[in-house]
């Protein structure tokens, strides 16, 4: 693709935002996150930066840290950043790990002993993507044999193999979730969810990249076709969200940064196992989401959250849909070569700077509401908000960009 002044101006301009933003989110957690005092990391900080040293610590935060760290290590080289690797890794064999059932408790209190015991397919996913970027970086040998015990419970436990699909939670010992299966108190309370599928995805994706199994890239193929064929709805190219156990829809809510974070991820699957048929079928669907996604874009380049199928927003803001946003956008450009897509990314990269950036204590904020203001009840370091989501935003700018 032959690449005019402007757009090269404007990838630059992208490149260098990364370089920038990595800098500060891998220095805001390394100054911060690390619990001195109960060991791992802490499990809470809010927006004036007070450090919660009783709050109870999160599977997905200390998986999402270990791959941010592993993956920026891969990239930056320095040792400090392996050194937080190492550290979240240990930590979530040692505290989080389940010796007696195998696989991973969603929840510690804030020394480290087992708060909430379920299995969360979600976040056992979510241990196999960093255990998997670990891995990639040290070659360790008990990471490895751990990845693949994980990857064996899910296939066990929660594949279904009468339906398709990946069932959403267990108990301790590996039994059905019947009483809560949601992630958070937000989802609906059902079987079967994209959110899972897409993240299972993208750990499975992971992990092949270090452990080339024909039986894992026949399950990478075949969530690709759970989502071709059950998840995309292809009347407005966008994701469905909510399903029953029989893969009946039960939500109308578009999530505006799950399709573009989908977008991409579903095509770097097809791309990673090397599937030509797959690969040219993922780049029609990435595109046509991300243009799908673009419409809801703001005058200022913001892009609001969800709403409902022919319904309006709240008008919020989350940190993470922009950042997925920015890699949504590029790989649609990159795959089209449409520049309107290089334009989304920088006037997103423009509202990420303006807005959401903390330029007082560093990192960025949660959630801002429909004036652009910091809703500053959401934390800076919790359950959810990790260095994931904008720090793999940096690592996939500064891989594609590449000058």
């Amino acid at each position: 693709m032959t690449k005019s002044a402007e757009e090269k101006k404007m990838q630059t301009q992208l490149r260098n935002f990364a370089f920038n933003e990595l800098d500060n989110i891998l220095n805001y957690w390394g100054k911060n996150s690390i619990d001195n005092i109960n060991g791992g990391f802490v499990g809470r900080i809010d927006n004036m930066q007070n450090i919660d040293f009783k709050a109870s610590k999160g599977l997905i935060l200390n998986a999402r840290i270990l791959w941010t760290f592993s993956a920026a290590y891969k990239i930056l080289k320095r040792p400090e950043l392996l050194n937080i690797a190492e550290r979240a890794y240990n930590y979530i064999l040692n505290n989080f790990s389940d010796i007696e059932n195998g696989g991973y408790y969603w929840m510690l209190n804030n020394i480290g002993k087992p708060e909430n015991t379920k299995k969360q397919i979600y976040a056992q996913a979510f241990v196999i993507y960093g255990f998997s970027e670990y891995f990639s970086i040290n070659q360790n040998k008990e990471c490895y044999s751990s990845t693949i015990a994980i990857l064996d419970l899910i296939e066990k436990y929660a594949f279904d193999g009468d339906k398709n699909g990946y069932f959403e939670a267990f108990t301790l010992d590996w039994k059905e979730e019947t009483a809560d299966l949601r992630l958070s108190a937000k989802d609906m309370n059902e079987k079967k969810t994209m959110n899972t599928h897409l993240h299972v995805l993208e750990a499975y994706t992971n992990f092949y990249k270090v452990f080339k199994d024909n039986k894992l890239k026949s399950k990478i193929l075949n969530l690709l076709d759970i989502f071709n064929e059950k998840i995309v709805n292809f009347n407005d190219k966008h994701f469905d969200l909510f399903f029953n156990e029989d893969w009946e829809r039960k939500s109308d809510i578009i999530s505006f940064g799950h399709d573009i974070e989908g977008s991409w991820l579903l095509y770097e699957a097809a791309e990673i196992v090397g599937s030509e048929k797959y690969v040219e079928k993922q780049k029609v669907i990435a595109v046509d989401m991300a243009y799908e996604v673009a419409k809801a874009i703001n005058k200022d380049g913001g892009l609001e959250h969800d709403k409902e199928r022919n319904g309006n927003s709240d008008g919020e803001f989350e940190w993470w849909a922009q950042a997925e946003s920015i890699v949504g956008f590029v790989n649609a450009y990159q795959l089209s070569g449409d520049i309107k897509f290089l334009n989304a990314a920088v006037n997103m990269k423009s509202f990420i700077e303006n807005y959401f950036i903390d330029k007082k204590f560093g990192e960025w904020y949660y959630r801002i509401d429909a004036n652009y203001r910091p809703i500053l009840h959401y934390d800076k370091v919790g359950f959810w908000k990790c260095p994931y989501h904008n720090a793999r935003m940096c690592i996939e700018l500064i891989k594609r960009l590449e000058e």
